[in-house]
């Protein structure tokens, strides 16, 4: 399945650097001062920003990093596979999902800098929100590079 289903075009979505289709759904008004942020932050950010995150069967998101905390929430479709750990090798798996008697689990928190990516465990599209505190800005978000 490479094209959006007619649900997902509603939202709006575009490509996402990382892989996969995005949009920004919420930034906070309120910013928290760079003074406030521990030193590795380049500048304010706003308190916390929220996106709806969609992955078509077959997609992966690339090995990435973000400065900040993810809180990740599944909405529909094929529960998501998240590989997170502080380094890349040796990253454990998790499945983001709502049947919790199987072990799924309906929310997750990818603690701040360490790596992650994720992808559909079955063949059909999974939705997902992706709410960052504080709040994300692209200058705290890093691709791993790609493997030979």
């Amino acid at each position: 399945m490479t094209e959006l289903p007619e649900w997902a075009r509603r939202l709006d979505l575009s490509p996402h650097p990382e892989g996969g289709w995005y949009r920004e759904t919420w930034r906070s008004d309120l910013t928290v001062p760079q003074s406030a942020l521990p030193p590795d932050y380049s500048g304010p950010r706003s308190a916390g920003t929220a996106i709806l995150f969609l992955l078509m069967p077959g997609q992966q998101s690339a090995w990435h990093t973000v400065r900040s905390a993810e809180l990740w929430l599944y909405h529909s479709g094929s529960p998501l596979i998240l590989e997170m750990g502080p380094e890349q090798s040796g990253a454990a798996t998790h499945l983001l999902g709502a049947d919790i008697l199987d072990g799924q689990q309906p929310q997750l928190v990818v603690p701040p800098g360490h790596w992650q990516r994720a992808r559909p465990r079955d063949n059909e599209p999974t939705l997902v929100s992706c709410i960052v505190v504080p709040g994300f800005d692209f200058a705290d978000f890093s691709l791993a590079a790609p493997s030979d």
